[in-house]
């Protein structure tokens, strides 16, 4: 007889203790680990401000730093690293959470953390709809930006540091990756 788990929903999530981080997938509730790495938190300071700086001058969205709850669905709730909504789909950015799938996300690849936001959250961002996502690896200094096609994610490309990255879904956007990585 094959035994059936049980998914818990976004009502569950709530009510998770306050003194640990939690992501919901696929109705699993996973504990995110203690804080990240040094050279995790530097090259996330540098691409939120960027982006942030960016979006700010142009008046094109809101952009968020982790820990921000996205609930893409009842039983799908994470914390990227990073994310941007446009203003044109701010009805999804509530006092509490965002409620959808935002434009852009970017996870900053941890040991811990980096086999998941490789699969799992590869699939589960674009069965949401996310339409662009960016996986930055701290250690290798890094940028593969994805994009949403018909029904996964494409590579644009895998960008080095000191290369320029332009964002497709934040118009006008581009980094050049050089100083944006933690040296040593």
């Amino acid at each position: 007889m094959a035994s059936t788990k049980t998914k818990l929903t976004y009502e569950s999530y709530l009510k998770t203790p306050d003194d640990e981080r939690y992501e919901l997938l696929d109705g699993e509730l996973l504990v995110m680990e203690p804080a990240p790495l040094t050279a995790h938190q530097y090259v996330l300071g540098n691409l939120y401000h960027a982006m942030r700086l960016f979006s700010d001058e142009r008046n094109l969205g809101e952009v968020y730093i982790s820990p921000t709850d996205v609930v893409l669905s009842d039983t799908d709730v994470v914390q990227p690293d990073l994310l941007f909504v446009s203003y044109e789909r701010a009805h999804i950015v509530t006092h509490e959470n965002i409620q959808g799938a935002p434009d852009l996300i970017v996870e900053v690849l941890s040991p811990s953390t980096a086999e998941r936001d490789r699969t799992l959250k590869l699939d589960l961002y674009a069965r949401h709809g996310v339409k662009e996502y960016w996986l930055v690896d701290p250690n290798a200094k890094t940028v593969m930006l994805l994009l949403l096609g018909e029904h996964r994610f494409e590579t644009v490309g895998t960008y080095e540091e000191g290369q320029t990255l332009a964002s497709p879904t934040l118009a006008g956007f581009s980094l050049n990756l050089a100083g944006q990585f933690r040296r040593g």
